[in-house]
């Protein structure tokens, strides 16, 4: 699978952390399998484990975030995905508006590893709550480090200021899930 290189946004430069990368590690019948890798996280601010679950504004802290937007189309899924194991998952209608929960049968499964230079964050998230056709995605993160310095990680930045939700910042493909 592909490695993409994130970067910091310039309007807010990391601390310590020098490069986050994102990549797909596998995708199944059942599953999409994410990775980050965050070098030089010894600063790296990680929320504390609450037990999986739905929960609102994981993005104020450390978050690994997955969009996904079908090809053609304007609607687009947000995933929130913390190191505390909670989750959520938001569709648009449009860029921004149109804000619902997305249904998702079965809750993703997120673990957080940390090194002596890095850190490495994997997700799981069911394939039965992701798009089936091929999609246009972005792999992102917001990385808090000590004394509150956030950076905002995309592999694209289209904007003076972070968003996410740029199309800027769509710049991989979801492919189909493969049989298994």
């Amino acid at each position: 699978m592909q490695t993409h290189e994130l970067i910091a946004h310039p309007a807010f430069p990391p601390l310590e952390v020098s490069g986050v990368q994102a990549r797909i590690i596998g995708r199944d019948a059942d599953w999409l399998r994410l990775r980050w890798r965050v070098e030089g996280s010894s600063r790296l601010v990680v929320p504390q484990f609450a037990g999986r679950g739905r929960a609102d504004d994981l993005w104020k802290t450390t978050c690994f975030e997955l969009f996904i937007n079908p090809l053609g189309g304007e609607t687009y899924s947000e995933w929130n995905l913390s190191p505390s194991e909670r989750w959520n998952a938001y569709d648009f209608s449009g860029y921004r508006d149109g804000l619902s929960e997305r249904p998702v049968p079965r809750e993703p499964a997120c673990t957080m590893r940390l090194g002596s230079s890095f850190a490495i964050f994997d997700a799981a998230l069911p394939n039965s709550a992701l798009p089936d056709a091929q999609s246009a995605m972005g792999l992102t993160c917001v990385i808090e480090e000590v004394g509150g310095i956030k950076s905002f990680w995309a592999m694209d930045h289209g904007k003076d200021q972070p968003d996410f939700h740029d199309a800027s910042c769509f710049k991989a493909e979801l492919g189909p899930p493969n049989a298994a």
